[in-house]
């Protein structure tokens, strides 16, 4: 029989918060709110806590949970993962996190002309005794237009691409494409994969005529998630690729719930 290192008892007395696996690859399905379900590739995170007087954790075993449980990915799978982790390395706190590309197919304005963009989303969930944290991390590049550029130039204004970020924790189920469409609404114009000249134009113009500083995004992706309706608490990102600075702008604004809760920790 060979021996079980991980278990032997460790003299230092010391708790680790986390311990586990990072960076797996994996294949996973989840909810489309068009196509019912979209295949993708996953980064995936997975920790538990290690008592004091162990020396480690089983490491094998944390990819043999996921393979119970793969391809297939929502919340109620995800708190079924945790629960697994928790029961398989006897562990009182369990953490995923699931970082991975979502692709939505979007007509460009004129011509019409369908092609595929890029959005970088993740759950993040952990469980701690009966305590069950989900939380659903959205990012979508966005168009912005400089307003003080527009009113102080002659000729044009500086624009350049942004990415907005939403972490939010919601009461129901929310698709992401929700989320995409109140922050791509917020910009100076939506990001296009494909464009012909009459879908240039009209997006450029589109910008011009809707200046926006990242502040001004920030905002209003706010407002707009605060009249949602099924959102318990939100953080709101932008940060803007200067095109005539070496340096980015950003701007953050976090839901009255997710202040209080950063406040009463």
């Amino acid at each position: 029989m060979l021996k079980d290192v991980q278990s032997q008892y460790d003299h230092r007395n010391i708790y680790l918060h986390r311990v586990g696996v990072k960076g797996v690859k994996y294949p996973i399905v989840v909810l489309d709110k068009r196509k019912g379900t979209q295949s993708t590739i996953s980064s995936v995170n997975m920790y538990v806590d290690l008592p004091r007087n162990y020396r480690g954790t089983h490491m094998s075993r944390f990819i043999e949970v996921l393979n119970e449980y793969h391809l297939e990915i929502n919340p109620r799978r995800i708190k079924e993962i945790l629960e697994r982790l928790r029961d398989s390395l006897n562990a009182t706190r369990a953490v995923i996190e699931i970082e991975f590309p979502y692709f939505i197919s979007k007509k460009a304005p004129v011509t019409g002309i369908e092609s595929y963009l890029e959005y970088h989303c993740a759950f993040n969930a952990e469980m701690y005794e009966d305590d069950f944290d989900f939380q659903v991390v959205v990012t979508a590049p966005i168009h912005t237009l400089c307003p003080c550029s527009k009113e102080i130039s002659d000729r044009g204004a500086h624009n350049q691409r942004a990415f907005c970020t939403v972490t939010f924790q919601s009461k129901e189920m929310i698709w992401i494409e929700d989320i995409i469409d109140i922050i791509e609404s917020s910009a100076s114009a939506p990001i296009y994969t494909l464009l012909k000249r009459p879908d240039e134009k009209f997006v450029t113009e589109l910008a011009y005529d809707n200046p926006k500083f990242v502040e001004d995004v920030a905002r209003d992706v706010a407002l707009k998630l605060s009249n949602y309706g099924k959102i318990e608490w939100y953080k709101v990102e932008v940060e803007s690729d200067e095109s005539i600075h070496l340096h980015n702008a950003y701007a953050c604004v976090l839901s009255k719930e997710m202040s209080d809760k950063i406040e009463s920790i």
